[in-house]
Order: C-alpha cells, then sequence, then structure tokens
C-alpha cells in the first residue's frame, strides 16, 4: 500500500515545496519509504510514499522506471496474481534464455514487465488485485490513470494551476496548491444523500474521483490546452453480471455447489496471502469475515505456519459488542487471537480524528469501530484479511430480501393511495406515534428490544412513494431528501442509472447497485482510509475477480434460500464452523450514535450546529438543521443518521480551518 501523487506541467518548473508538501499529505499511507521520479524537459513528476509489503529491499523502491527505460509507474496497491504472470513472462522468453532478468521480486516490477510486453490494457486485464495507478510513458508523453474493478484503492485527479495532477487522497491538491480548493456545493448535496461523496465528485470544485473500473490518458498538449479527456471503462461489474446471467453454474447437488464455492474462495484467500511483512484478519465472529479467517487457519495448517493473528474489538454497550462471538469462533478456529474492549471514552475520543483521518467528509458511523479495529491491527501487523464485500456479491442483506417482498406487494396498490399512506406514516402525528412506540421499546432489556419502529416506517413511506424499483433502491440508500436541507441542490446525473439493465430478479438488481454505488462510495473507502491512516493494508478476498464472476454465474437459490442471504456462503462456513457460533442478526461495526449525540457529544455537536456558524455558511437550510436536532434531542425522532451527516461536514470544515476548539 502506498500514497502515490504525479504532476504534468510542461510549461512550468515544479518547484521542491510542492513536491515536499504532496509528499508530506501522503505520509500517513506509506511510512516505510518516499521517492521520486521527474522528467524536467516534459514537466513531469511521479511520487511515492512507501508501505513496504513485498521485496521490501530497495528493488522493490518506487517510482519504478521499466527495464527499457520507457514507462516510469507509480503504484498503490497489490497484484495478488504477480507471481503466475511473471511465471508467464519467463516462459514467453526465447528459448535457451534463462527467463527475464529481474531485480527483485516485488509485484510493482512484475506490474511494469507486463504493460512493457503487452500493453497497459492487456496488463491490467490480466491482473488480480486492487490498485491505483499513475504510468508516464516517455515514448509517447503520455500520463495514464487506472483504478481498480471495484474501487478498493482511491485515485483523484484534475486541474492544478495551469497542469494536471493526480494523487491518492485530495488532501494532496490542498497541499500541492497551498490552499484548499473551492468546495462543490453539488457534493455537499451527494453527502447529504448517501453519507459519502460518489465518484466521479469529490469534495472540491475541479477534482475528480476516477471511478472504479476506468482509466484516463492525458498528453503534454492536452494539458496545454487544457483538454481534459474523459475517462473509458476497461470493466463493468453490469457487464459481469449480465453475461454471467447468460452462464449460469448448474451443479448436481448442494454439496456440489458448496465444493465449488471452497475451491474459489481458498483459491482467492491463498493469493492474498502473499507478503513479505506480518499478516492477520479483522474478526467481528460474523459469517464473512469468520469465513475468511478459517480458511486462512486452514491454509496455515497446510504449511506448518503460526497460528493467524485475529483482531476485534468489543464495546460496552449493550447491543452493540460483538467481539464476544468474534472471541468464541477464534477459540473454536484456534487463531492468535487479539481483542481489545474499548470504552465510551475511546471512542468519543476518536470522534474529533475522523474528519482528518478520512480526508473528504464522510458520514458512516461505523467509521469509529473501523478506525478503532484498524489501530489494534496496526500494533501487531501489516496487512489484514476482511470480510467486506460478501453481502454484496453473495446477497447478503436483509434488504434485499425484505425489501423484495415488499415492493412486489405495493406494486399492486393504487399509486394514489400509496402516496396517501406514505404522507400518513410521515406526518407528525405518525412520526410521534412510532417514537413512543420505541420509547417503549427502549426500556426492554437488549435480547427483547424491538427494531426500531420509526426508522422502519420511514423507510416504507419512501418506498410507497416510489415511482419505480429504482426510486425505491434511492429511497433506501438515502439520508436526507434531494431538496429537504440543501440551500442549493444540485442534482448529479450518472450515479444509479436510470436505464440500469434489467436482471431476472429485484433482489439481484439492488445486489448490482450496490457493488456499483454503495460498496465503493461508503464500504471500501470506510475501511482504505481508517486502515492506511495507521499504516495498515487491508485485503477483501471476496472481491477477488474469480470470487466475483464465480458468484455472478450462481443462480439466486443459492444466494437467498427460504429467506436466508449468502445461503452458499453459510453452508460452507458451517464446515469450519458450527452454526450455533455464527447464526445471529449482522451488526458490523456499529456505534450507539443516538444515544452518545444525547449525552457525551452533545455540546460537541451543538458547537458544529451553531446557528451563526450555519447561515454565515450557507450550505444547509439551517431551521431544517436545528428542527432535526432539536427533535432528536427531545427523543421524539432518531435523527442520528442524518445529523451525523451535518455534523460529519461541518467537522471536516472545522479541520480545513485548523479550528482547535471543536472538542468531543
Amino acid at each position: 500500500m502506498c500514497g502515490i501523487f504525479a504532476i504534468l506541467q510542461p510549461d512550468s518548473r515544479i518547484d521542491g515545496d510542492t513536491i515536499d508538501r504532496a509528499l508530506a499529505s501522503l505520509r500517513h499511507r506509506g511510512p516505510d519509504d518516499r521517492g521520486t521520479w521527474r522528467d524536467e524537459q516534459a514537466g513531469v513528476i511521479l511520487g511515492q510514499t512507501r508501505l513496504s509489503i513485498q521485496d521490501v529491499s530497495e528493488a522493490g523502491h518506487q517510482p519504478m522506471v521499466s527495464a527499457s527505460g520507457r514507462f516510469v509507474l507509480a503504484f498503490n496497491g497489490e497484484i495478488y496474481n504477480h507471481r503466475d504472470l511473471r511465471a508467464r513472462l519467463d516462459a514467453a522468453c526465447p528459448e535457451g534464455s534463462t527467463g527475464m532478468s529481474w531485480r527483485g521480486h516485488s509485484d510493482t516490477e512484475t506490474l511494469l514487465a507486463c504493460i512493457e510486453n503487452w500493453g497497459l490494457d492487456e496488463a491490467i486485464a490480466q491482473a488480480s488485485g486492487m490498485f491505483a495507478i499513475a504510468l508516464w510513458d516517455r515514448e509517447l508523453r503520455q500520463l495514464s490513470l487506472v483504478r481498480d474493478r471495484v474501487g478498493e484503492k482511491p485515485l483523484y485527479y484534475g486541474r492544478l494551476g495551469g497542469g494536471f495532477a493526480v494523487a491518492s487522497e485530495v488532501r494532496a491538491f490542498t497541499a500541492m496548491a497551498g490552499r484548499p480548493p473551492d468546495v462543490d456545493r453539488r457534493s455537499v448535496g451527494l453527502l447529504m444523500r448517501f453519507g459519502a461523496i460518489p465518484a466521479p465528485y469529490s469534495i472540491f470544485e475541479g477534482i475528480s474521483k476516477l471511478e472504479p473500473g476506468n482509466r484516463l490518458s492525458i498528453g503534454i498538449g492536452q494539458v496545454r490546452e487544457g483538454d481534459l479527456p474523459a475517462p473509458r471503462p476497461y470493466w463493468r461489474a453490469t457487464d459481469l453480471a449480465h453475461d454471467c446471467a447468460l452462464r449460469q453454474q448448474a451443479f448436481a447437488s448442494d454439496a456440489q455447489a458448496v465444493d465449488a464455492l471452497h475451491s474459489c474462495l481458498a483459491a482467492a484467500v491463498r493469493r492474498q496471502l502473499i507478503s513479505d511483512v506480518p499478516l492477520g484478519a479483522f474478526l467481528s465472529g460474523g459469517i464473512d469475515s469468520s469465513l475468511v479467517v478459517a480458511l486462512m487457519q486452514a491454509e496455515a495448517r497446510k504449511a506448518s505456519a503460526e497460528p493467524v493473528r485475529t483482531f476485534s474489538i468489543g464495546f460496552h454497550e449493550r447491543g452493540y459488542d460483538e467481539a464476544q462471538h468474534a472471541k468464541r469462533v477464534a477459540a473454536h478456529l484456534q487463531t492468535n487471537h487479539t481483542e481489545l474492549y474499548v470504552s465510551q471514552a475511546d471512542c468519543l475520543a476518536m470522534v474529533p480524528q475522523l474528519a482528518r483521518i478520512y480526508d473528504e467528509p464522510f458520514a458512516d458511523s461505523s467509521q469509529i469501530g473501523v478506525s478503532l479495529v484498524s489501530r489494534l491491527a496496526a500494533e501487531h501487523v501489516t496487512v489484514a484479511l476482511t470480510g467486506d464485500g460478501g453481502d454484496e456479491v453473495f446477497g447478503g442483506y436483509n434488504r434485499y430480501t425484505r425489501a423484495a417482498s415488499l415492493w412486489r406487494r405495493m406494486e399492486q396498490l393504487p399509486p394514489g393511495l400509496r402516496g396517501r399512506v406514505a404522507a400518513a406514516c410521515m406526518s407528525a402525528p405518525g412520526r410521534a406515534l412510532a417514537g413512543s412506540i420505541d420509547r417503549l421499546g427502549g426500556r426492554l432489556p437488549g435480547g427483547l428490544r424491538p427494531p426500531r419502529l420509526a426508522d422502519r416506517v420511514e423507510k416504507i413511506s419512501r418506498m410507497l412513494a416510489s415511482n419505480d424499483a429504482r426510486d425505491m433502491y434511492l429511497g433506501m440508500v438515502e439520508y436526507w431528501e434531494p431538496d429537504e436541507l440543501m440551500l442549493h441542490p444540485v442534482e448529479a446525473s450518472g450515479l444509479v442509472d436510470s436505464d440500469w439493465p434489467g436482471l431476472p430478479t429485484l433482489e439481484e438488481q439492488m445486489m448490482l447497485l450496490d457493488l456499483c454505488f454503495v460498496l465503493p462510495t461508503d464500504m471500501l473507502t470506510k475501511v482504505d482510509r481508517a486502515a492506511m491512516a495507521v499504516g495498515l493494508e487491508t485485503r477483501l478476498p471476496f472481491l477477488d475477480p474469480a470470487v466475483m464472476e464465480f458468484a455472478w454465474k450462481l443462480p439466486i437459490r443459492y444466494k437467498i434460500r427460504d429467506g436466508q442471504g449468502k445461503w452458499l456462503v453459510q453452508k460452507l462456513l458451517h464446515r469450519f464452523v458450527p452454526k450455533s457460533l455464527v447464526d445471529r442478526p449482522k451488526m458490523g461495526f456499529e456505534s450507539p450514535v443516538t444515544r452518545w449525540l444525547r449525552g457525551p457529544l452533545r455540546d460537541w455537536a451543538e458547537s458544529l450546529l451553531d446557528e451563526g456558524d450555519l447561515d454565515a455558511q450557507g450550505y444547509f437550510r439551517v431551521a431544517e438543521v436545528r428542527r432535526a436536532w432539536a427533535s432528536h434531542l427531545a427523543g421524539r425522532e432518531d435523527n442520528a443518521s442524518k445529523l451525523w451527516a451535518v455534523l460529519s461536514f461541518q467537522a471536516w470544515l472545522a479541520e480545513q480551518r485548523g479550528a482547535a476548539d471543536v472538542r468531543a
């Protein structure tokens, strides 16, 4: 893992202070090494801060120049199949030769050799991994950017003065320019809708995120003319899903299907165990992380290696603690397990750091738990495998079955009647009734406490008001309504395509939307920033290209059966772990933000929601923010998710100003 940047500025010299500031801003992503390569005549510089994982020697130093000298690469990520790619390159050498002349054993060198021998497009097509790439072609005088298939690694680009710049994080643009660019109001609106800012947008005007599965090439002439070319996709999840839907797998029995998944996922885990530094795994005790750890432990036993290092955190808050489950799974699998119970004070101390950790404003409150477990793991290992991605490719979220079932029923109702019912549910009396029931339920013991009715009523009401399945899906993933909060709402097009290609079932359509939109926007951003803030690399076997292809070829009955998601994944896990240890509702790294905002975080939130400041900044409808805040404090509504989006932006603004008076 690394932080990378590139500047293409053909008509003026790139000063050393700009380079030093760029490197310093990305230091947390690569604390082990730093390097630059420049061509003064072309006006190009590439830089990298390195977290050394494969070939920690000088032979792995970056930016790296290809054997011929034509290509220069700044690379962030891992190519898990690079040893296989090396073998192919060696085998293609003339008969009688000893193969390629390798300087070391890093995947960066392998990727460069593939590019030189096969071309960039073919090299990327053959690479299995996660990556963000900045490649300078000295012959064509062209800079190419590439981002991995599903967006595990970030990459930003945009104009910088009279030139063009690229970086792993948006903070590097502030460092290179010497001041923050202007805030993009459209992106603030997207943050309020989705809790994070989706590609291709970023928090700053003129700076874009390269979308997952895309590449972009720009030459010196285009920079001079101010002509910024459009990225183009080299891989799309929609194409994969539709192609696989036409080639669905058939199995003679359920046991044969479990065997096939075992072989495919075990191979992905095996590929991701490649490392020259200590490696472990996050373990929540849930289905996905438990299966990844079980397969890792099986590989360790085959090699007579030390037990896998596993890490989990626990909350003392009743109803939020998964550490007890993780501990039982770890004991059964006989891992070398480390757990840390964090106090409310530990969590609250993390809150003021989130704006710095997450670079852009980010409003998924489970970021607190992910940041804490990343910090714990980084004390012992440099690489951690996780179970992220399993829900999106194997149908794990409850909303897939519940929403699809409810939507099919609602489609039978006349639109007018649906609209009237939705309005009644969302009226002040309807909200008050749901809130009262929730308060009564909150007095019950944790195990008897029902799901929050107010949240469900709001979701169902938005579904009732939807015109089609796409609107229904957006209502499920939105925080604020588009026009509810923003003074200057700007609708961004193309985020969830209105002509989204149909798949056989609504459940699969929602899975595909999550894979393309929610996963890179929220989940992958959350894990990458939390881990890289402490110099930890995370790897996600469920997002291996071969695993994704396997999953999309599966008939839906192997993903969802009898209302149970991830059916096949669970059957495989039960080969390693008794059902009684893992059969329970999904939790994740949720935190009790609802209660904290009414208690220990109240003063912090109040300082960020100051009416005068909100009015002077001019982003939000102040009256609506204050109404939501007052209603939350009074217990009439649970507005924690909505308020967390506003607070995340306000905290980020304070971080940009360097304010010292914002404290939890």
